[in-house]
């Protein structure tokens, strides 16, 4: 299949009812004991992230990105690019500018199809928008230094490969939890990107199949 193809398949399917929080619930960190933190949806801040697909090296893929340990949420974790709305603007906007921000890749090139649903992160207080995109240029990025560690592509097949889901045990801010992640390119994907990545996994397929 090639990416014009994945491109009408999606758009169709994302017209249609979305699986949400049953399949991001997928990917949900579980802990034995009740999360308490003071964020509350009604006061969530918005943002938006952007899997943005292309092709490269023969593979459709998406784009994820190493957060630096200098950036003030979700230091050194793998990310889809993103981050706040700002001053009011079309979320879908606010993917596109903070995809150009943090890769440098050039928003004139990306075509927003559709967005999955959106998701609460009560540790951060932000509420996620994800967009599905379409780069129509070559995967050349720029990382912004201050942001981004690294940027790396991933194959949509190592996606809805289930070999690449996983699960550990973890100790996060004093909680002792089980952490289900993807396993790509030898990098974790865990927490509200792995959620997120659950919903278009389903999707994705869905759209294939169709």
């Amino acid at each position: 299949m090639n990416l014009i193809e994945l491109k009408e398949k999606l758009t169709q399917r994302l017209k249609l009812n979305l699986p949400g929080q049953e399949t991001q619930r997928r990917m949900l960190i579980k802990s034995n004991k009740l999360y308490k933190f003071d964020n509350k949806e009604e006061d969530a801040i918005p943002a938006a992230v952007l899997i943005l697909l292309f092709k490269h090296n023969g593979d459709i893929c998406f784009v994820l990105t190493e957060r630096t340990h200098t950036v003030e949420h979700h230091r050194g974790q793998i990310s889809l690019p993103g981050g706040v709305q700002e001053n009011g603007e079309d979320l879908s906007f606010t993917a596109k500018r903070e995809t150009h921000e943090e890769i440098g890749f050039n928003p004139d090139e990306i075509d927003i199809i559709g967005e999955l649903s959106s998701l609460f992160v009560i540790v951060t207080g932000f509420n996620i928008q994800p967009y599905i995109g379409i780069y129509n240029s070559v995967f050349k990025p720029k990382p912004a230094p201050n942001e981004v560690a690294s940027v790396f592509s991933v194959p949509i097949q190592d996606l809805i490969n289930d070999e690449n889901m996983k699960s550990e045990h973890r100790n996060i801010l004093g909680y002792d939890v089980d952490v289900p992640y993807f396993h790509f390119n030898d990098h974790k994907v865990w927490g509200a990107t792995a959620m997120i990545l659950s919903e278009f996994k389903t999707v994705l397929i869905e759209a294939l199949d169709a």
